[in-house]
């Protein structure tokens, strides 16, 4: 074939300066992966020589070269005019007859001469190189049939090289406009509008965490999901257990998927936005099967490319057969060094006008400006927050003058969040109605230091920005240094602190806040007589019919993902330890649990998990550390008893674990632990090594029970300290017992990182690790460092 036009299988990915990117890595992956068991829709791509010839017959070469000449290159203010004159140069101009012979000829022989559907996308000759890719700089279009509406898809998407957005793309990353030339890619329409699409990223899009697979999906054709129409279904994939063949789905969110983009024969409109039904609503665009699959595949993309990918994926609904569609470079984590972290925080409450989809981790602070389409550019002044209904391509040059983005629609995936990431500025998306909620010209707050979800406060408020950089610090030699944790939302962020490993993972900051519903309400839902109470789990748990599952699935999720991002490293889940009065503070939690006069050392801990108020609930726990453990192969993950106050009860607990399917006799990995929080922990604990595997020091409430002071209490606070000589005694008791036994032993608390003193005192007893909340560690390992240095020094003096 002559060298307009390159079948898919004759290129690879050393031809990009002939087909652009995107189109070179098609063929490179048609070529080089579908042996693997890839499946790449077949195609073929016009060359860069073909767009010179479509130029040069037009004599078009000096009319754009001028044009580019007279754009304002300080404030862009004409750049709407200059893009609009050279889209008409372009789309007035004739396409030579060769050309249009030769796109026909391909197109025939892809078709066996039964033309059907095939997309037609641009794809530039500087676009999706890693050094800078800006999501969607040109035109694609879908549901191509025919040869006169090819011809002219193709014409429109060289048109599309001087889009405003793509003009200004250039301009901020330095590629002269004349030496940039446009391949068209013409593929196989895959049917998703009768089944599903989405995209792919090989490492997690927030923190850039490299083990996670991030996907997401909608029903119908993927533009929704690039433009951010709507809220998509989200999966994160955990790559080593993947490749173990585990299940390694560590986390599964439901998206409102509101609309479903369908073909029609309009020729002039090929899509079209339905509504989607609540059936499809409230179910997931892929089977756990598929989303491994699709994991696995995109996993062998990026090991081919030797670099994290961007990916889009199709299924084809009469088929139900599944598809990537394209891969590129990941662009903006690859490029930044993940232990340069910088941290922002509040330091003052606000009020919140409404929350979303927290992209990035940054705070900002601004005028709010409500803008309803890219044309009211000129409002926007620089560093003022854009507030609109939903962004797409063309409003990247608007976007750029923005201190932060907040949309009513998208996920994470969606356009304005890609590019808030490309601009390191922070966004809330997918907030629902902040057009309507935030006033044009209003003093707001933007926060995504929060977590997942991202607040909007009124007025500019106080925060504070630290930077830390984790290159280089290096780690306590003997004692390690752990993270206390327990929101699943910042572990891989966390993950890149310098650490040991999780000493403690709170599991009820995951009940409270992902649950949100008390256990037994769950496995007694059938039983509740409260109508308000029952509804209320309904609305929490409708599209499970089975609600204890939903306990055991959120409670999984949460642990897994932490236990994921610290992976292989221990992460030490504490089984559940609310009081009688925070668990009935849980949604149904009321009808379960005593009224207790001192909760604190009352019905907590062990004691609840052989009880008949609680047993049940408890089994749930346990399903959920198995279900972590087996099937998602997460076998770093260690449990912890709390408050365990006699032998025979941590007996009792092994039992019920055992019964619940956590049996250390069958799974040698296993290990269980106890925290010594009181003082018969202490006194028998050569005792309680026999029953479990190590201990964790919880200096709070064993200087609380040590010294009999109520440490809620205001009115003796001033008492409660864990460096008073009957707390440290007890401290140095249970590690020296635990040293002559061979258990081992850690502590969690804020004292070490406060006082150098408690940390010396800690190490030279031996302490295998201590565990800090993040903002204490560095000061911790200090600390450590330390210690560990006079202890070496004061041993070097005995001998």
């Amino acid at each position: 074939m002559n060298s307009y036009i390159k079948k898919f299988n004759e290129i690879s990915i050393a031809d990009i300066g002939i087909v652009g990117g995107k189109n070179s890595s098609l063929g490179e992956m048609f070529n080089k992966l579908s042996a693997k068991g890839i499946q790449i829709p077949d195609g073929f791509a016009t060359t860069a020589f073909a767009f010179e010839e479509f130029l040069m017959q037009n004599t078009l070469h000096s009319p754009l070269y001028d044009l580019m000449q007279k754009l304002d290159r300080d404030k862009f203010a004409n750049l709407k005019e200059i893009g609009t004159k050279a889209r008409e140069l372009l789309l007035n101009a004739s396409m030579p007859r060769n050309l249009e012979l030769a796109i026909i000829r391909a197109y025939k022989e892809l078709c066996s001469d039964n033309y059907f559907e095939v997309a037609v996308r641009s794809s530039a000759t500087a676009e999706d190189l890693p050094q800078a890719s800006f999501a969607g700089q040109h035109e694609s279009y879908l549901n191509i049939k025919g040869e006169e509406t090819l011809l002219n898809a193709v014409k429109k998407c060289f048109a599309s090289l001087y889009t405003d957005r793509a003009i200004k793309y250039r301009e901020d990353n330095g590629f002269p406009h004349e030496k940039v030339a446009l391949s068209v890619g013409v593929q196989k329409m895959v049917r998703s509008d009768k089944g599903c699409s989405g995209v792919g990223f090989t490492l997690e899009p927030e923190s850039g965490f490299r083990d996670i697979i991030h996907l997401s999906g909608v029903w119908g054709l993927g533009e929704n999901i690039v433009q951010g129409t709507v809220i998509p279904d989200e999966f994160l994939v955990f790559k080593p257990t993947l490749v173990q063949n585990k299940n390694a789905i560590v986390q599964k969110k439901l998206g409102e998927k509101e609309k479903t983009m369908i073909y029609t024969d309009d020729k002039n409109s090929p899509v079209i936005n339905t509504i989607t039904t609540k059936e499809k609503r409230e179910e997931y665009v892929l089977s756990d099967e598929e989303i491994i699959k699709l994991a696995k595949w995109a996993l062998l993309i990026e090991q081919h490319y030797n670099k994290p990918m961007d990916i889009e994926w199709a299924k084809d609904g009469i088929t139900n057969e599944m598809f990537i569609t394209q891969a590129r470079p990941e662009t903006v984590h690859s490029q930044k060094n993940p232990f340069i972290v910088k941290e922002y925080t509040l330091l003052q409450k606000g009020e919140v006008i409404i929350e979303g989809n927290a992209i990035g981790s940054k705070i900002a602070t601004g005028i709010a400006r409500i803008l309803q389409s890219p044309k009211e550019a000129d409002k926007l002044l620089g560093g003022e927050i854009v507030v609109t209904d939903i962004t797409s391509p063309d409003w990247d040059p608007v976007l750029k003058k923005a201190s932060a983005i907040i949309t009513d629609k998208g996920g994470r995936t969606s356009h304005a969040a890609i590019v808030a990431r490309e601009l390191g500025v922070p966004a809330i998306v997918g907030c629902g109605d902040a057009t309507q909620k935030i006033k044009d010209g209003d003093s707001i707050t933007v926060s995504c230091a929060e977590g997942k979800t991202g607040f909007i406060y009124k007025g500019e408020l106080r925060y504070k920005e630290t930077e830390h950089d984790f290159r280089g610090i290096k780690k306590p030699e003997t004692t390690e240094a752990m993270l206390i944790v327990g929101d699943p939302d910042k572990a891989f962020k966390l993950s890149f602190y310098p650490n040991d490993g999780v000493g403690l993972m709170r599991i009820e900051f995951i009940i409270t806040h992902f649950i949100q519903v008390h256990p037994m309400a769950l496995v007694k839902f059938n039983d509740l007589k409260d109508f308000d109470v029952k509804k209320k789990i309904e609305e929490l748990t409708h599209h499970y019919s089975d609600k204890e599952k939903y306990f055991v699935d959120k409670l999984s999720e949460g642990i897994a993902t932490i236990a994921a991002a610290f992976y292989p490293k221990d992460v030490i889940v504490r089984m559940s330890d609310f009081k009688t009065n925070e668990y009935a503070n849980l949604i149904g939690g009321t009808d379960f649990e005593p009224k207790e006069e001192n909760p604190m050392l009352g019905f907590r801990g062990a004691s609840r998990y052989y009880n008949e108020l609680y047993k049940e609930g408890f089994r749930l726990e346990c399903e959920a550390i198995k279900k972590v453990r087996e099937e998602m192969g997460l076998t770093n993950l260690k449990a912890m008893i709390p408050f365990c106050r006699t032998v025979d009860e941590g007996k009792k607990v092994i039992e019920v674990m055992k019964a619940n399917g956590l049996d250390r006799d069958k799974d040698e990995t296993l290990e269980i632990y106890v925290m010594a929080e009181i003082p018969s922990n202490v006194l028998l604990a050569e005792e309680f090594a026999k029953v479990f595997d190590g201990f964790s020091i919880g200096s709070n409430d064993l200087t609380q029970l040590t010294l009999g002071i109520d440490r809620d209490s205001a009115i003796i606070s001033n008492l409660f300290s864990e460096q008073n000589a009957a707390a440290t005694e007890m401290i140095a008791m249970v590690i020296d017992k635990a040293k002559s036994v061979g258990a081992k032993i850690g502590l969690c608390g804020q004292a070490p990182s406060d006082y150098p003193e408690f940390a010396q005192f800690l190490v030279q007893h031996g302490i295998d690790s201590i565990s800090f909340n993040s903002d204490a560690i560095l000061k911790g390992i200090e600390n450590i460092k330390s210690a560990e240095h006079l202890e070496s020094r004061r041993k070097d003096l005995v001998h």
